[in-house]
């Protein structure tokens, strides 16, 4: 049981020893919802076929509400990207998930990520302005300058969602690269 949880993203040795020695001490009941919320989980949850989101059926609960504004496409990189946005209850668009990130060095090009499907999506139209919210790493701003490449000529807007110092942070804790993209951002007040 270590092993398998250990294989858990985030999961190291101690911590899979851990958990393991907490599920053998739990009750045969509360060891046997754990199993059958894992089960189910992988039985009813799969990829929603238009933004590639978890979802319980075809279609994602974003994707289904006719609320949402389908003229901005906010594209993350994972489902967890999404959901961060979505917990701030400000953006009220459609998003796209890519699955990753273009990283050539691990054998990750565009290929392997959901660019062919959000290009698909993009020249049925109805979409005015792609927000791409990729992580500022070497491979999301990778993804990005791809992403801008190939959009742009589709007549489409293509925006970058800003980075900088976090609200409350102090300045003089600040790593030169979180000081750069700030400066880089800056608005008019």
């Amino acid at each position: 049981m270590i092993d398998k949880l250990a294989k858990l993203p985030g999961i190291g040795k101690k911590t899979a020893a851990r958990l393991a020695f907490h599920i053998l001490r739990s009750s045969q009941e509360d060891a046997q919802a754990l199993v059958r919320s894992i089960l189910r989980v992988k039985e009813k949850i799969g990829l929603c076929r238009i933004c590639f989101n978890i979802a319980e059926g075809e279609m994602c609960t974003i994707c289904r509400n006719p609320q949402r504004d389908r003229s901005i496409l906010c594209v993350v990189e994972e489902p967890s990207d999404l959901m961060a946005i979505e917990a701030s209850g400000v953006f009220k668009g459609h998003y796209h998930v890519l699955h990753g990130a273009i990283a050539p060095l691990d054998g990750i090009g565009p290929q392997e990520l959901k660019i062919t499907e959000l290009l698909e999506r993009l020249r049925e139209g109805g979409v005015a302005e792609v927000i791409v919210a990729t992580n500022p790493t070497v491979e999301g701003d990778s993804t990005s300058l791809y992403l801008a490449k190939v959009v742009k000529p589709l007549g489409i807007t293509v925006t970058r969602i800003a980075q900088g110092i976090p609200a409350g942070g102090d300045i003089e804790y600040v790593d030169s690269k979180t000081m750069s993209k700030s400066l880089e951002g800056r608005r008019e007040v």
